[in-house]
């Protein structure tokens, strides 16, 4: 008898930390985040970083990776940050970021909410740390 396990990569309190922090700079640098989270993939067994904004939309994702990279770049070296490379950049009007509108609203500030194992709208979220929905 095979047995498969899944081994689940936990999110730090680091990796919290840091995302709430690039939040943050990313609304002094007058950056639009209508959404930001990080979000368990369970088909690769890792945590995302996924920011919602209309920027997307309007500028296109190069442009706002551009401007995350330049947000990242400018924060001290000691601080832990989120690596660019576990970043996903998204419209606001995603799928994904419409589905969480309907099960909260955090407003613009930046919250702590952890979103463990819902369904919404027959949508599976395995895991999620979300710091806004707006």
């Amino acid at each position: 008898m095979v047995t498969e396990v899944v081994v689940k990569e936990a999110l730090s309190e680091e990796m919290i930390a840091a995302g709430a922090e690039l939040t943050r700079r990313l609304d002094s640098a007058g950056f639009a985040v209508a959404a930001s989270l990080w979000l368990y993939v369970p088909e690769t067994s890792s945590w995302r970083f996924v920011i919602g904004s209309s920027e997307v939309r309007t500028r296109g994702p190069r442009w706002a990776y551009k401007q995350i990279q330049s947000v990242l770049s400018k924060m001290p070296p000691e601080q832990v940050k989120v690596p660019l490379k576990d970043t996903t950049v998204v419209d606001s009007d995603d799928p994904l970021i419409t589905l969480l509108k309907v099960a909260m609203k955090t407003g613009n500030a930046v919250s702590g909410i952890r979103f463990t194992q819902n369904v919404i709208n027959g949508t599976r979220i395995d895991d999620a740390y979300i710091y806004r929905v707006t």
